[in-house]
């Protein structure tokens, strides 16, 4: 149950988060990539927010294993860890929402009840939930840090896959098949949604083939 602070007033800036996406010239928004260990969420964030940052727009990459470095670094992966991981992850996304940013987060976040807890710390169209789906067969095989390995060998427990559940989100806003499609292809799925949901806009120029972002 999430905890709240005594004696303290949320203190509400002049400068809003719509002044901020003006300034940007897009929108924010918080995407959210889930899956296994190795199903490509943090090569397909940060492929992701190079394209993003060629238009010019305002990013930032939360990735799962620098967030352990430090705002998480006094966490395991227990059931309960897992949860604190993820709320903490959700709360700082939505004050980088809040700070006009398209903040994309890369982490297993293997159970539902929690991606629905940070679905819910913002509004409704501003949480863009993208699930890397992904074989473990493809997952293990990418592998290059031997963490399957160990994992079935039982050196490492609470392993999303082998010795701890994942749970792969009922109703996600994009499934990217990431054994399947190339990255470049990848990629283009996501903007598509970004683009649809008015995150941001792009035209091509007279010749049909530099974007520019409006």
């Amino acid at each position: 149950m999430k905890q709240q602070s005594c004696n303290t007033i949320w203190h509400q800036a002049s400068v809003t988060r719509a002044r901020r996406e003006a300034l940007n010239g897009h929108r924010s928004a918080i995407l959210w990539f889930t899956g296994l260990s190795g199903a490509g969420k943090s090569t397909l964030a940060h492929a992701v927010e190079e394209r993003l940052h060629e238009l010019g727009c305002l990013t930032f990459v939360l990735d799962g294993d620098n967030v352990r470095h430090g705002l998480c670094g006094d966490l395991g992966f227990s059931d309960a860890d897992r949860h604190e991981n993820i709320r903490r992850v959700g709360e700082l996304a939505k004050l980088m929402l809040e700070a006009g940013v398209i903040t994309l987060t890369a982490f297993i976040s293997p159970f539902r009840a929690e991606r629905e807890l940070a679905r819910r710390l913002v509004a409704d169209g501003d949480f863009i939930e993208i699930y890397c789906n992904c074989s473990l067969d493809v997952c293990e095989s990418r592998d290059v840090k031997g963490l399957y390995q160990m994992a079935r060998q039982g050196q490492i427990p609470h392993f999303t896959g082998i010795s701890s559940p994942y749970q792969p989100p009922d109703h996600p806003e994009l499934i990217v098949n990431t054994d399947q499609a190339e990255l470049k292809a990848c990629v283009e799925q996501v903007m598509r949604v970004l683009t649809a949901r008015g995150v941001v806009a792009a035209e091509r120029d007279e010749a049909g083939d530099a974007i520019r972002r409006l």
